[in-house]
């Protein structure tokens, strides 16, 4: 085992969405963990749904570094946290390698990310429409930015030996070393639908049977030793590893946390982070159990995909009525996007626990994006006036009745409120990580003990 701030690592990128990156990434993660070494899986950027591939993978959390989210500083000691005792790393990224947020330069690219690890990069190139055009297309990429070290290509949907013969040979004078070369394989893909894939959680025994495919394809097209090899290369992080802030003392009052196909979103520190506040944490599955975790005295309700399971959530009327009960008593509740959908009157005209005075409903619009946000009022996560960034991510509208408290002052890209305060209720579109504020747990679970 290696300390954390040596752990061999790789950023698995690309030149755009697409390309193979998860494909690529999840099956180094399973291709290294089958012979024998702890490998700690991470992805770049706000996703949710690959972090799930990652695990099944490696046997361990996949966790996100999101510089935007949680700040450039906080990326090292995230990522040696979740390295902790592990052999290697591997650190899918996210979109093409330069892309980040919006108008803020190179603000969570992959390349950033890349950099803050003094990691080396590997490109992952869809070959599928050209030849000779891949060496100027890498040679691009590997000079654009000195700062990032491209250590080696994979190409990826190669049509045949004769393909391959003459994209290595582009690639010989691009300085560039090609470690491996995967054929067309669509065994290996993953299904998707309105927000990306379909989570593990809703397709385990396909998706163990994909990891598996994308393990087996690249162990026959990579080379693991020169990977392995080029890991090794990184240059250790002058960071410490980060630590959720532990709270002692006091009784532990249990915090319900939604999971199960419904609810797939959430990152790993937020449970961390709960517990070290002194939280006896619960996990439970809105779709199966008719009642919350015994004791509960709050309830975390994160992301995922109400809509598709709109009808068994609303047919499991005795967990909607004591979810309605504990938010009308002031108990603390957290809801998040999908967690939000769940606790307005109804969704797409099916009945939903009828905390808030909103209705749900799906769009044909997208909203996608990085927000700035300032907590308007006091809630149970923050005080007036705390900053906080989030992301925004779904296919839905909520229409409020009249007289809610907004949660969030927005900015970017307009400027609005957005979300809902009630009582002990905090509802809103936002995924935040709670890592950048860890105030925000801490106060959770004491209110959680007081209320």
């Amino acid at each position: 085992m290696n300390p954390s701030s040596s752990v061999p690592r790789l950023v698995v990128a690309a030149p755009s969405s697409g390309s193979g990156k998860t494909t690529v990434a999840t099956g180094l993660m399973a291709a290294f963990a089958a012979r024998g070494l702890a490998v700690s899986p991470h992805k770049v950027g706000p996703d949710y749904i690959d972090p799930g591939y990652h695990t099944l993978a490696t046997g361990r959390p996949g966790r996100n570094l999101d510089a935007y989210l949680c700040g450039p500083e906080l990326v090292g000691p995230l990522f040696a946290h979740g390295a902790r005792g592990c052999d290697l790393a591997v650190v899918e990224g996210v979109m093409g390698l330069y892309d980040g947020a919006a108008g803020e330069g190179e603000l969570a690219s992959t390349a950033q990310v890349a950099k803050v690890l003094r990691a080396p990069v590997v490109l992952v190139v869809d070959a599928s429409s050209q030849s000779r055009s891949v060496a100027a297309l890498v040679h691009g990429f590997a000079s654009w930015d000195p700062g990032v070290r491209i250590g080696g290509v994979i190409l990826n949907k190669v049509g045949s030996d004769r393909h391959e013969a003459l994209l290595r040979e582009a690639l010989d004078a691009s300085g560039v070393p090609v470690l491996g070369a995967l054929r067309r394989a669509p065994q290996v893909d993953t299904p998707s639908r309105h927000l990306g894939l379909v989570p593990v959680a809703e397709r385990r025994g396909a998706a163990v049977e994909a990891v598996a495919a994308m393990a087996a394809q690249v162990e026959a097209g990579c080379d693991l030793e020169a990977l392995a090899g080029l890991a090794r290369s990184a240059g250790p992080l002058a960071c410490g590893e980060w630590e959720p802030p532990v709270v002692s003392g006091g009784t532990r009052p249990v915090v319900a946390v939604a999971g199960g196909a419904a609810f797939t979103f959430s990152y790993a520190e937020h449970a961390e982070l709960l517990t070290a506040a002194g939280a006896e944490v619960v996990t439970f599955d809105p779709l199966r159990d008719e009642a919350l975790p015994e004791g509960t005295a709050g309830l975390v309700i994160g992301g995922g995909f109400p809509e598709v399971y709109a009808g068994e959530l609303s047919a499991n009327e005795p967990l909607r009525r004591a979810v309605g009960e504990l938010a009308r008593s002031g108990a603390p509740v957290a809801a998040e996007c999908a967690g939000l959908l769940y606790l307005c009157r109804e969704l797409d005209g099916r009945p939903m626990c009828g905390v808030l005075d909103a209705s749900a409903r799906m769009s044909e619009r997208l909203t996608l994006g990085y927000r700035d946000a300032v907590a308007v009022g006091d809630s149970v996560l923050a005080p007036a006036g705390t900053r906080m960034r989030g992301h925004e991510f779904h296919r839905t509208v909520v229409e409020p009745g009249a007289g809610a408290a907004p949660a969030w002052g927005v900015r970017a890209p307009e400027r609005r409120v957005e979300g809902f305060v009630q009582r002990g209720v905090h509802a809103s579109y936002l995924h935040t990580h709670w890592a950048s504020e860890p105030g925000v747990a801490r106060r959770f679970v004491e209110r959680c003990r007081t209320s």
